[in-house]
């Protein structure tokens, strides 16, 4: 199927491994421009260097930013319109907040996840709209997680956050719909990053089981029985982007193998 990102250039956030890394190779394979952004400089070259190695002369530029900062968000979108010219999608991205339950969690824990999960992309939103407006296209896809569908006890700020990115995408798909600009949600269920293996440690860890034990009991929870590979949620987030999805717009998917057991 052709997509029609050929050229078009994807800021990718939190690309030097996991979801984010797998979502950039998504868009290098259709021949887009990739720019992917890291707060690990050596991680994030690492990537770069990989991800040209996936499609043969493909255009990738890290930057090196940390989504929490207004003034790197900024440097990153200058980059990218130094190099590119132009920007037509962004793939909003950050890890997760800190876990733990609802006593345990200071004012400086809460802090930490609105400014990593929700304002993060608020600010990225806001950088790249007027290139976009400009252009009259755009796509802009959020990645945020299985808690926005239902809740998860030791993650409480992550299930208290990353919902109001659904009413902002919402409201703004609503809004930009006449500027040619989709704006939609996915939700990743149990797919095996660094951030799922650091909670699935510590889950294991407190119920006395190896790690092993406890990641099969989790690929149980989804229906088909086992956890996601990053390239699965990375081809949903591709399409989003693509011409194809051209009436698509303020709408969650959830990419999770069924785990998710609420009808909406």
């Amino acid at each position: 199927m052709e997509l029609g990102l050929h050229n078009r250039v994807a800021i990718v956030c939190a690309a030097s491994q996991g979801l984010g890394k797998a979502t950039a190779a998504g868009f290098a394979r259709e021949g887009a421009h990739v720019v992917i952004c890291s707060r690990d400089e050596k991680k994030l070259e690492a990537a770069a260097n990989e991800l040209r190695r996936v499609v043969d002369g493909s255009s990738v530029l890290p930057v090196v930013a940390d989504v929490t900062s207004p003034e790197q968000i900024q440097t990153l979108v200058a980059k990218t319109l130094t190099e590119f010219g132009r920007i037509d999608v962004l793939v909003t991205n950050a890890g997760g907040p800190p876990a733990g339950m609802f006593p345990t969690l200071s004012d400086a824990d809460w802090e930490k996840g609105i400014s990593l999960n929700l304002f993060s992309t608020i600010r990225l939103i806001r950088a790249v709209l007027p290139e976009m407006q400009k252009k009259q296209w755009g796509r802009i896809i959020n990645i945020t997680s299985l808690s926005v569908k239902q809740p998860i006890g030791d993650l409480i700020i992550s299930s208290t956050v990353r919902p109001g990115i659904l009413g902002l995408s919402k409201v703004l798909s609503q809004q930009l719909g006449r500027d040619g600009i989709l704006i939609n949600t996915v939700a990743p269920g149990y797919f095996l990053t660094a951030r799922q293996k650091e909670i699935s440690i510590a889950r294991a860890k407190a119920k006395g089981i190896p790690l092993e034990s406890y990641l099969a009991e989790l690929a149980k929870d989804a229906p088909v029985g086992r956890l996601g590979d990053p390239e699965e949620l990375a081809s949903v987030i591709v399409f989003l982007a693509s011409e194809k999805a051209s009436y698509v717009t303020g709408t969650l998917i959830a990419v999770d193998g069924g785990a998710s057991r609420g009808l909406f």
